[in-house]
């Protein structure tokens, strides 16, 4: 079990990030909403990780402390909700958002996530309310807030937007939905995170 990751980020290709420790590169999958909170590239960062294995694939999953990587084992716990699906709820909502929206059963805002109907929304909010009475830290006070990042090179415009889309389609937005959202939040000289941080906050 690989459970925390410390070594120099190689690659960051939304919502993927390639991290070298002691010589290996790991390839770690992060929320987006952790991933907006990563240095720059060549700088060191410390991940704390889940190791998922499947039939056809191991994946490992990053979170920037413990209480975000409980989070996101309790939710995959839940019937219905898989690694990938859990990626893109802590993607579209910040772990303190995302316990405040059970918390005060919005379900509403659940369904506005990629890949989460109304059943799957009422699921949450049911089996994740009584998990939370376990779960411990600052995190989960019910706290909502977007954190901004270090800032980050500016890169053409259109190499930006087809980033932003391909990380939208990753997260599981259809690639009509995700081209939309993200000519919606458009600007000028707008690097790829900031493009996706905007497109997901207007999402919910």
């Amino acid at each position: 079990m690989i459970g925390r990751l410390r070594g120099n980020i190689l690659e960051k290709q939304p919502p993927r990030v390639l991290i070298e420790a002691h010589g290996v590169g790991y390839e770690v999958h992060m929320p987006m909403t952790c991933f907006y909170e990563l240095p720059e590239l060549n700088h060191e960062a410390v991940i704390f990780t889940h190791f998922v294995v499947r039939e056809d694939a191991q994946l490992l999953f990053g979170f920037n402390n413990k209480q975000e990587r409980a989070l996101f084992c309790e939710l995959i716990k839940t019937n219905g909700v898989g690694p990938k699906l859990a990626l893109a709820l802590l993607s579209s909502m910040s772990a303190p958002q995302f316990v405040t929206a059970v918390e005060k059963e919005e379900i509403a805002a659940l369904v506005k996530l990629p890949g989460v109907g109304r059943k799957t929304a009422e699921r949450l909010v049911v089996e994740m309310k009584d998990r939370f009475k376990g779960l411990h830290g600052d995190l989960f006070s019910g706290e909502s807030a977007f954190k901004l990042t270090v800032p980050h090179a500016k890169p053409e415009s259109n190499d930006a937007e087809a980033e932003a889309v391909a990380a939208l389609v990753s997260l599981g937005y259809k690639p009509q939905e995700a081209s939309r959202m993200i000519s919606k939040v458009g600007k000028p000289n707008a690097d790829c995170e900031t493009l996706i941080r905007e497109a997901l906050r207007t999402a919910i």
